[in-house]
């Protein structure tokens, strides 16, 4: 068994563990590993501007807002873009600042048709140290993934 194999296996164990409503639940380095070599894999960062502007980009990764700053309201045009950027047969991982808004979106994304939707646990930023402080714990920044500040 390959190493893609393994990991989208051990995410879908994980999403059956935690019953959850999407393909799979994948770790930021498990994520990584399937963008880099799986063909045709989508990762599709639904953060808002003000944080892909002010926290970090993920240099390639495809940028749909699940909901917008200020006010956080879900973007009503979600779907609409999801469906220009992404082919409903591609892999496609979401992931946010934590895996809670990604999360949200891998479902609503398998609602609409998409049948390989998988949540980036973690997320960017990952959990908050004591003093609460992200990107320092775990997440894909604290794992140094790439990323970039503008």
């Amino acid at each position: 068994m390959g190493k893609i194999t393994e990991i989208l296996n051990a995410a879908q164990n994980r999403a059956k563990e935690l019953n959850l409503p999407y393909e799979g639940a994948m770790l930021p380095a498990e994520a990584y590993e399937i963008w880099r070599n799986a063909p045709g894999a989508k990762l599709v960062d639904v953060r808002s501007r003000a944080e892909l502007d002010f926290v970090g980009r993920i240099p390639g990764a495809v940028e749909i807002e699940y909901q917008s700053w200020p006010g956080m309201k879900v973007n009503p045009h979600f779907m609409n873009a999801m469906q220009q950027q992404v082919d409903k047969e591609s892999l496609v991982m979401f992931i946010c600042r934590t895996g809670g808004r990604s999360g949200m979106a891998a479902q609503l994304a398998m609602q609409s048709g998409y049948l390989d939707c998988y949540n980036v646990l973690q997320g960017f930023e990952g959990d908050a140290t004591p003093d609460k402080q992200r990107g320092k714990i775990n997440g894909w920044k604290a794992l140094g993934l790439p990323w970039e500040q503008m």
